[in-house]
């Protein structure tokens, strides 16, 4: 019985069409059904079809982490692994160090690698009572501004209010995500294994301006004041608000299936991102 893979292919890297011709073709030997919606040409990789989505076993993603991101559309929506391969920047979402392809590829024939579930954040945008739009996001739901002028936001947490704030925009991240945009911002790092959300504000005018972290149970509801502004889902789902809008953001129920062929503990990732200097520890 024929096993079927998707390749999530960034095109503009030579390197990962590359690496993607190389491992298609152990995989099409091992029977493999390879299909791929990214726009690339390998040979033994067809186009993906709703047949091959709903067949998948797992997500191979060649790129960085925002390659990543849109492979992982594809696996929340099939509930199947994503394996993000590092070619040469050290993401948090892929490999830290670089497997030959000949170790990944025979890794995902004897299904030989190691699985995490990552945290996913639902939102749904109501506009004059009536919900115009629903989502979810990896990283991180952000409210922003959408022209030269700083957003008015009016901030509740549990149908309690917490602060109006005039700013930039405002961040509400998932553990993965607190390594991404909110890092830059100013905010904590959350080790996946927490079961939180990160709240802050970007730029705010404000006294009380600080990160913090939100229960997963909570619904953080985020209302436009302003006359325009814009949400944003991991960079890739955008969508225009305007004033009176409400944008509510809860953990969902899903969850991103990460995959990686070799284990790696968190402090390593994040010695390896950011260069943290660790020569000498204890003599070593």
């Amino acid at each position: 019985m024929s096993r079927h893979a998707i390749f999530v292919i960034n095109p503009s890297r030579i390197e990962a069409v590359s690496a993607a011709k190389e491992i298609s073709q152990i995989l099409l030997k091992e029977k493999f059904t390879l299909s791929t919606p990214s726009d690339v040409n390998v040979l033994g990789i067809a186009q993906v079809s709703s047949e091959a989505l709903a067949e998948a076993e797992i997500v191979i993603v060649l790129g960085g982490d925002g390659t990543i991101l849109r492979g992982a559309e594809i696996a929340r929506t099939q509930n199947i692994p994503i394996l993000g391969i590092n070619l040469g920047h050290v993401g948090f979402l892929a490999e830290v160090e670089k497997p030959a392809l000949t170790e990944i590829a025979a890794s995902i024939v004897a299904k030989s690698f190691v699985t995490e579930n990552r945290m996913v954040l639902q939102y749904s945008v109501l506009r004059d009572s009536a919900t115009i739009a629903t989502g979810w996001a990896l990283n991180e739901v952000t409210v922003e501004r959408n022209g030269t002028t700083m957003v008015e936001l009016f901030v509740q947490i549990d149908n309690r209010p917490l602060s109006r704030w005039g700013c930039d925009g405002l961040i509400c991240s998932t553990p993965t995500g607190s390594t991404a945009y909110a890092f830059s911002a100013g905010g904590p790092v959350l080790w996946p294994e927490i079961d939180a959300l990160i709240l802050l504000p970007i730029s705010a005018h404000a006294l009380f301006a600080r990160p913090m972290v939100v229960a997963p149970t909570s619904q953080i509801v985020v209302e436009i004041e302003s006359s325009d502004a814009l949400l944003s889902a991991d960079a890739l789902r955008k969508l225009p608000l305007r004033s009176g809008d409400r944008v509510q953001i809860t953990k969902d129920s899903s969850v991103i299936k990460l995959s990686h062929i070799n284990p790696t503990l968190f402090p390593d990732r994040l010695v390896a991102k950011f260069k943290l200097p660790v020569e000498g520890w204890r003599g070593e």
